[in-house]
Parts: C-alpha cells; structure tokens; sequence
C-alpha cells in the first residue's frame, strides 16, 4: 500500500453511503459495530451529510430520509455509488440503455458530483463524479466496505451495465463476478503495486483483480437492489456484536472465500458482514 489516495477509473464502483430516517441512532449502532467516528462535510443550513471514518480515513457516508425504500433493501437502506468522468455523458448513457433517471446530476460541493439512477429492472444505482472527495480511502479491511452484489433475478440484468460501463461477466467457482476492464491496471499502478502478487498467494485467477462487484440472483427474493458487504475480522463475534446493539441476524453462509451474516440494522437497512476466509 502507498501513501496516495486511492482513485476510481470510471465505471468502478466508489462509496456507499447510508440512507437513514434516524442519523443520530445509525451513528450510535455503526460506531458502536466499526468503531466509526463522523464529520459533517455539509454547511450549516442544509441537511447534514456525515462522512464516517476509520482510522482517519473515509469508508462511507451517512444521510438523513424520512420516506427512504429501496425495495427489499429495507426502510433504511445502504446506497452503491460508480465513479464516472462525466456524470451528464453517463446518465445519457443510461437512459439510452433502458435506465430511468431518479435525480439529475448536481453538485456536491467542492466534494463531487452525484445522480441516481434505476436499471431497467426497477434496481437503484448512483453516480459520482469525483472533485476532492475521490471515494472510499479505506476498504477490504475489517470495519470498511468490502463489496456489492446486485441482487436481481432477471436473465437480462447484466445488459443494462454492459452498455453503460462495459462490465463483462465471469463465471469464478459458481459466482457471477462482474470485471471492468483495466481495473487490476490501476490498482497496481496506484495503491496496490503487489496487487497481483497477493491474489496469486490466496489461490485467485488473475482476472479477479478486475473484478468490481457480484451478482447474485438467487438471494433476489423481492424487488431488485445493491447489496453492501462490510469487512470483519471474525463473523460471529460481529454478528453478536450487532444484535447487543439493535440490530438482527437474518442468514448465515459460508462460501469458498468468506464467513458472512446477512444483519438488519436498527433502522431496516441490510448488509452482510464478511470474514474473508481463503482457501486451504
């Protein structure tokens, strides 16, 4: 790991964010659960927009709703962010590919640029066109987010992404992982120079370095959504952890590469909890 920041090509998915009727009772749990502190990066006046840190360093977002649903994401629900070069460019994309637009780009501030969109299935995906704030600056480390799965049952729910960004998909042990081309690239040549030397160590096809999501039909059991995975350092002690602070376990699993809990967290939202567990 080097010292820069870690940046997004476009079409890589680069934050989430927290979508809360109760900010001050979602700060309580994920501090409590990540050992997450929070800044405000909005002025006075506006609703805040709370960036959590680990460590120092942004890992999400948290904002206030009153009517937030996406789907069976839950009441409250965690939001999936792209990083794109040009957010106007990208949504016209979108729509040209069977998208709707939720919310126009807008500016963020001196942070960024932001739009929402929905894919043709009804599954809700954000756009983030960086400025200072360039993303995630800790991730795949217990308490940070870790991954996203687009739980969608469709035959078709891949195309939309495709002709947006050119995500292809793979087949890796029985898991349709999503690739944006180059991505592996990047890493080496920015924040993770080993890249390719570590996932050889763990076992992994070198295509993984590519990979930027998941999709996993087979757990779409209502309306299609993002799912946001969290890294932690053991899964049954983050699960309980959980559950002493609010939340619910809803499954278990175990997969070739991880330990996970599916939890809902005191205000409805969904996330897994993930213990990366290579193989032996």
């Amino acid at each position: 790991m080097t010292d820069q920041q870690r940046t997004y090509p476009d079409g890589v998915p680069s934050w989430v964010d927290l979508n809360t009727p109760d900010p001050g009772d979602s700060q309580a749990f994920y501090r409590g659960l990540f050992g997450w502190d929070f800044e405000t990066a909005t002025p006075p006046g506006v609703p805040p927009y709370e960036i959590a840190t680990l460590g120092g360093l942004d890992v999400g977002g948290l904002a206030p709703t009153s009517d937030a649903s996406v789907a069976d994401a839950g009441p409250a629900f965690w939001a999936t962010y792209v990083s794109v070069d040009d957010a106007d460019a990208t949504v016209e994309r979108a729509v040209a590919a069977g998208g709707k637009v939720v919310s126009y780009p807008q500016g963020g501030g001196d942070g960024g640029r932001s739009a929402v969109l929905s894919d043709p299935a009804g599954a809700e995906i954000r756009l983030w066109e960086p400025k200072q704030r360039l993303g995630a600056q800790k991730v795949n480390e217990p308490g940070s987010w870790v991954f996203n799965h687009l739980r969608s049952p469709g035959p078709d729910a891949l195309d939309f992404y495709r002709a947006v960004w050119g995500w292809e998909d793979i087949d890796m042990s029985g898991t349709t992982m999503i690739r944006r081309l180059g991505y592996g690239a990047h890493l080496a040549a920015t924040v993770s120079p080993q890249i390719m030397e570590m996932i050889a160590s763990v076992g992994a096809p070198a295509e993984f370095a590519d990979v930027v999501a998941a999709w996993s039909p087979e757990v779409a059991a209502g309306d299609p959504y993002w799912h946001v995975s969290f890294s932690v350092a053991d899964r049954d002690v983050a699960a309980a952890r959980a559950v002493e602070l609010g939340a619910s376990v809803e499954d278990t699993a175990e997969t070739e590469w991880s330990r996970d809990a599916t939890i809902v967290d005191p205000q409805g939202a969904r996330l897994t909890l993930s213990q990366f567990v290579p193989p032996t």
